[in-house]
């Protein structure tokens, strides 16, 4: 059977199959459109292959040597701070699978770093970035207009190939996705266009063609291809509250009711998800689920 992974390295194909199985519906429509050059946007529950679905295709471009390494090609914007080192993990751990099999094989693979950085990142590791730029950026708005406001900054960003941007609609409409759209625009005159992931920053361009541009200049939308993923996740949801806990409803001690239950659970689950109403009352379940588990 034909499959989207067809058109990749075979070592690539062979990798992806034996560890992943074949590619999810929004992989098996995306990766043609990507190979083809297009912009897209694409929207896929969580848990669809959104990541590979982004970067595979641009790490193959580099083991087929397409793409130069040595200097920043793809650029990943995440709105979330928090995103960046899980991006980097999920990067990381198949490229090292990868250029295993590479190895094994006898066929030399690219050195493709990937780095990220946002205001947590220290300024050792800033210069650094600046003298052995990674292939694979993955950054926030905020960080990637710093980089745009300084020539060392700039200096990063003249050979972008990808354009990656995650869950932009939550800044859809909003100051932050002016400010957003406005620093992808700015990237246009040093990397020249490039390959985007998302219609919001599709944008216009200058229309170069005319002779008048430069005293009338007019601008055209650049194409944008939609890729839906027709993928449907069913959901088991049941609400419950600890007998004990109800009990204690009045007492300070029902957050240590709580936290046993979540014990009980979290240890019968392979990750588990919390959510509080602010960030204090998530440091003491975090302090109180600790101090239970350590005491079992």
């Amino acid at each position: 059977m034909t499959t989207a992974l067809d058109q990749f390295h075979p070592l690539v194909a062979g990798w992806f199959r034996d560890n992943l199985g074949p590619p999810t519906d929004v992989q098996q429509q995306s990766w043609p459109k990507i190979a083809a050059g297009e912009h897209l946007l694409i929207t896929a529950p969580t848990g669809s292959g959104k990541t590979l679905t982004a970067f595979l295709w641009a790490i193959n471009q580099f083991i087929d040597g397409k793409l130069d390494t040595g200097q920043t090609r793809v650029l990943y914007i995440s709105l979330l701070k928090a995103l960046n080192n899980d991006i980097q993990r999920n990067l990381t751990r198949p490229l090292q699978d990868l250029a295993q099999i590479f190895a094994d094989a006898d066929i030399p693979f690219p050195d493709i770093k990937v780095s990220t950085r946002s205001g947590d990142t220290d300024a050792g590791d800033r210069r650094r970035m600046l003298r052995h730029p990674p292939e694979i950026l993955i950054t926030t708005p905020e960080s990637l207009n710093l980089l745009l406001s300084s020539k060392g900054g700039r200096g990063l960003l003249h050979g972008i190939d990808t354009l990656i941007l995650d869950e932009i609609h939550a800044v859809v409409g909003s100051k932050r996705g002016a400010y957003l759209a406005s620093a992808v625009e700015r990237l246009v005159p040093l990397s020249g266009e490039f390959q985007r992931v998302a219609d919001f920053v599709g944008a216009y361009r200058l229309d170069t063609n005319r002779k008048d541009y430069l005293v009338d200049p007019q601008y055209q939308k650049r194409k944008v291809t939609v890729i839906e993923s027709k993928q449907h996740k069913d959901y088991q949801v049941t609400v419950r509250y600890p007998e004990e806990a109800a009990e204690r409803m009045k007492d300070e001690k029902i957050w240590d009711s709580l936290c046993e239950d979540f014990n009980a659970k979290i240890a019968t689950n392979r990750s588990t998800l919390l959510f509080t109403n602010s960030r204090v009352l998530c440091e003491k379940l975090t302090y109180k689920i600790n101090t239970a588990a350590n005491a079992t």
